[in-house]
């Protein structure tokens, strides 16, 4: 029998060429803050800054941002849906699997973020979308996976053989099932920059997906798609998995067929799921890896290039929570924040008068990328 590894380089025919880096990294701090907003600073260097870190690779302090997941009991009670490990990323304490994917098309370099880069994905007041058009790189940019068995014990079979974004278990809303493995969220972040701007008051016009066609049967993973002129710097693709453990509510599923899951910003359709980059990498280490690093399924211990931490390491890398309010650990009357149920069809509004704790700061100065001397 062949090993997973070469079983998914055999089916999908992947060229030794792609660098692809596939690591864990386990949960921080769990609160109402988004990174963009508080004392993240665009002018900061976090690998300079920071203490430790909760990924694999000790080079990356990088800040990954996603928003979180509820379940909405029957008595209107809310509990958070608890992250957990992904298949092959350690014993981490839930958190994420990040990749950076480089090298397509075939023997295409990538240039590494800049000092100061950040960018998000997705809309929070997004309730619906249109059509999907599978040809379209920005059409598989935020899904999710319904995990039927448990993927740590049969990760390439049955729900979890597709690409990220392909096949029948994968949709652009919350699956409207109950999930028995598991719900895993697929986030890819644009891939084309500007080449000036860092992070613009948007945080999102200074990139761009690539261009089409997309092969419907391999998504955007390895999409060979190249960037468009007013974006014309390739950069490594990000894609994060979130695995969402909702099996733990078997025995308090509804049984009428309401959908109970919801986002942290009011969301039941999971249209909104959005995410934030704050790039955090030492030196020149992320481009190291990219030019170097050609594992194809992007295993850390294949990337000599970086310097590994064990999982003890990442789960004791911890943050105080800095908003008093309490989003976990016991049933909440409400979400925190002022963030009411809206279903849509049409964008959610912002609530007037709202006396949560404040998670916002004035402006920030907007950075650009200097040009050499």
């Amino acid at each position: 029998m062949l090993h997973p590894r070469a079983l998914l380089v055999f089916a999908l025919a992947i060229s030794s060429a792609r660098a692809t880096i596939r690591f864990g990294c386990s949960q921080l701090v769990t609160e109402r803050f988004d990174p963009f907003n508080l004392t993240m600073r665009p002018t900061d260097d976090y690998s300079e800054l920071a203490t430790c870190t909760t990924c694999r690779f000790k080079e990356d302090t990088s800040n990954y941002w996603t928003a979180v997941l509820y379940f909405k009991h029957d008595n209107g009670t809310y509990s958070r849906v608890p992250q957990k490990a992904n298949h092959w990323v350690g014993e981490t304490n839930g958190g994420f699997t990040v990749y950076y994917i480089a090298g397509y098309p075939p023997f295409q370099p990538v240039t590494a973020f800049a000092k100061g880069f950040r960018m998000i994905t997705g809309d929070p007041m997004l309730r619906s979308k249109g059509d999907r058009d599978l040809t379209s790189a920005e059409t598989y940019a935020i899904t999710f996976r319904c995990w039927e068995t448990d993927q740590l014990e049969s990760p390439w079979v049955g729900s979890n053989q597709h690409a990220p974004g392909v096949g029948e278990y994968d949709t652009v809303g919350l699956p409207s099932k109950f999930c028995p493995g598991g719900i895993r969220s697929n986030i890819f972040f644009p891939t084309c920059w500007d080449g000036i701007n860092l992070d613009p008051p948007d945080h999102a016009s200074h990139v761009r997906y690539p261009t089409g066609p997309v092969d419907e049967r391999l998504g955007v993973i390895w999409h060979e798609g190249a960037c468009p002129a007013t974006h014309p710097v390739k950069l490594p693709t990000i894609l994060y998995e979130i695995a969402w453990d909702t099996g733990s509510f078997k025995d308090v599923w509804p049984t009428d067929g309401r959908q109970p899951l919801i986002m942290s910003m009011g969301d039941p359709t999971g249209v909104g799921q959005h995410a934030d980059y704050v790039f955090g990498w030492k030196g020149d280490s992320l481009q190291r890896a990219m030019d170097n690093c050609k594992d194809q399924f992007g295993y850390p211990e294949e990337c000599h290039e970086l310097t590994l931490q064990t999982d003890e390491e990442m789960n004791q890398c911890r943050k105080q929570a800095q908003v008093p309010e309490v989003v976990e650990g016991e049933y909440l009357s409400a979400l925190p924040g002022c963030n009411p149920e809206q279903y849509g069809p049409e964008p959610a509004t912002t609530v007037e008068g709202c006396s949560a704790v404040s998670t916002t700061v004035g402006s920030l100065v907007t950075p650009t990328l200097s040009p050499s001397p």
